[in-house]
């Protein structure tokens, strides 16, 4: 028998990273084992062999997704055929479940295992996806506790793996250290941006953090800025901004990935909702949580959600633990004095990192060894 296939389809930043940590631990077990669809650089230098561009997928929001709706669902049909061509032994769809869950569907029905590694935000909006997750996949894998009687109670093989993120990122405070390594001064205040790793978030974020990043110099003059951006075309989309809105005189660093150096280095964290916002938690850094879309896109999921929550920190607290400013409310002077004021609030930057920390803590759970554990016995069938 030749080395198994493993087809797996990442659609943006964090679940490239995911992939990449989850082909590390399959490999331990399979060495052998190849692994091909759709990944980003994280994966393919875990030895993925990815047959389109990641970014092609990385899209959010109805009117985004619209726009791009013919070659995404292109795609999709390219990859099906060539899947059902090759007949992996697994499929693993990491996130993206719009894209994925149909692909999933496809599959499934022609006798493939599916496993979908981190569910959809079901516990947010759009709790009726359910069913056709049921008809999708095999089994669920879910990075939060919360997760688990959601699916138990629809009857959907489920398995909680802790989150990677948690492994990856130590408990002990990292900031000297992180300063040290981007070569930033010790006694200036120092602010992480962090306004997002797809094109399509930058198009909506980008110049509000550079107007923000003015205010907030205007009150913190001796604040440094740091900026992490995953792509040149989302370096140059944040670039055009400080063009744009006359920013070229910041204390301002862009950083080319590395954004957990950025986080880690920071006072403070000025974030995309995202993945991003866990991060800042888990390296307990105050922040604020903010996102804007397109008005039509804010307008639909607005009414579809089930929590007053977007940022992962409150969701998993249940209450605000952290502040979020989100559309219309996501103004420049608003997110500079929320900005400045979890900076400069003592209570805040006391008690804030005990919160956090009790999270970190519960999330790590050797999430390499449990992911493996799950996946195996649908490759042994």
């Amino acid at each position: 028998m030749g080395a198994p296939l493993i087809a797996m389809v990442a659609g943006e930043a964090s679940g490239d990273f995911l992939g990449a940590h989850l082909i590390e631990a399959l490999k331990s077990s399979i060495p052998d084992a190849r692994f091909a669809g759709i990944g980003g650089p994280k994966m393919q230098s875990a030895g993925f062999d990815s047959w389109f561009d990641l970014e092609k997928l990385a899209v959010r929001g109805y009117v985004e997704v619209l726009r791009h709706y013919a070659e995404i669902t292109g795609i999709r049909r390219k990859l099906r055929r060539r899947l059902l061509a090759e007949a992996p032994a697994l499929f693993i769809g990491v996130d993206a479940p719009d894209f994925n869950l149909d692909l999933e569907a496809c599959l499934k029905r022609r006798g493939v295992p599916t496993i979908h590694y981190v569910s959809p935000s079901i516990w947010a909006w759009r709790r009726a996806r359910l069913r056709h997750i049921g008809r999708a996949v095999n089994q669920m894998l879910v990075l939060f506790p919360f997760e688990v009687p959601i699916y138990r109670q629809a009857n959907i093989p489920v398995a909680y793996v802790g989150h990677p993120l948690a492994d990856a990122i130590a408990l002990e405070d990292s900031t000297a250290a992180a300063r040290e390594q981007l070569r930033l001064p010790g006694d200036r205040p120092v602010l992480a941006l962090l306004p997002g790793s797809r094109q399509s978030e930058l198009k909506y974020m980008a110049a509000t953090f550079v107007r923000t990043a003015k205010l907030v110099h205007d009150l913190l003059p001796h604040a440094h800025f740091l900026v992490p951006l995953v792509s040149r075309e989302t370096r140059e989309m944040f670039e055009t901004a400080l063009y744009a809105e006359d920013g070229l005189e910041l204390p301002l660093t862009i950083l080319f990935g590395h954004a957990r150096e950025a986080i880690a280095a920071s006072d403070a964290v000025l974030v995309a909702s995202g993945t991003a916002t866990l991060e800042t938690a888990l390296y307990g850094k105050p922040m604020v949580v903010t996102y804007k879309m397109a008005d039509l896109s804010w307008s639909i999921m607005s009414r579809m959600g089930y929590q007053p929550y977007v940022g992962l920190p409150n969701i998993i607290a249940g209450e605000f633990i952290v502040p979020e400013l989100l559309q219309e409310d996501a103004t420049p002077e608003n997110l500079a004095q929320a900005l400045v004021n979890v900076h400069n609030d003592p209570v805040i930057r006391r008690r804030l990192p005990e919160r956090l920390g009790a999270i970190h803590r519960g999330l790590r759970q050797d999430t390499a060894a449990r992911a493996a554990a799950a996946v195996l016995p649908w490759l042994k069938r």
